[in-house]
């Protein structure tokens, strides 16, 4: 990753139409990430879905760290859970060092579930980056790229249990599109 300038560098020249620019950006983006879960919504919720996107980033993951990462009630995660394993999205082992807990790890059709999610995505998002000219959609992921490495993610926030696919579920979808 490259050096980060000085926060203060820039400052002076920073306008409300430049914010204003990237937050239309951010509302498009979340409006997309949205609508990707309709593709899903008749078989689970959000909730189920936080679950889902969890899970998937973290198998093996324990009922109590699931708590933590989806900012849930263990009660609500397990109760939540059991009805995934009904649907056969995710699978519960018994966790080999304490036998009281458990582990949980996506299914093959939960892992499809999230492919779906991810390809309804970059389906709505590939119409705006063909009518932009080669020059323009380099010119955007390098001003993505930039962005995206100044910008301060917070500590406790998991991409993940906020429905962000990673570079390897890109590169699954890529393969699975042609």
């Amino acid at each position: 990753m490259t050096e980060r300038p000085d926060a203060a560098v820039g400052n002076a020249t920073l306008s409300a139409r430049d914010i204003d620019a990237v937050l239309a950006a951010c509302r498009l983006l979340v409006a997309i990430s949205v609508r990707s879960l309709g593709a899903v919504e008749d078989r689970l919720n959000l909730v189920q879905l936080r679950i889902l996107v969890v899970v998937s980033s973290r198998p093996g993951i324990g009922m109590g760290e699931l708590a933590t990462a989806t900012g849930l009630h263990v009660s609500r995660v397990s109760r939540a859970c059991d009805r995934m394993v009904a649907a056969g999205l995710v699978n519960r082992d018994e966790d080999p060092r304490d036998r009281r807990g458990v582990r949980l790890s996506p299914t093959a059709t939960g892992r499809a579930v999230m492919k779906e999610i991810s390809a309804a995505r970059r389906r709505a998002i590939r119409p705006a980056l063909q009518r932009m000219t080669d020059d323009q959609r380099a010119e955007l992921i390098d001003a993505l790229t930039i962005f995206a490495g100044h910008a301060d993610e917070p500590a406790d926030v998991d991409l993940w249990a906020a429905g962000w696919t990673t570079k390897s579920d890109e590169t699954d979808t890529q393969r699975s599109e042609k």
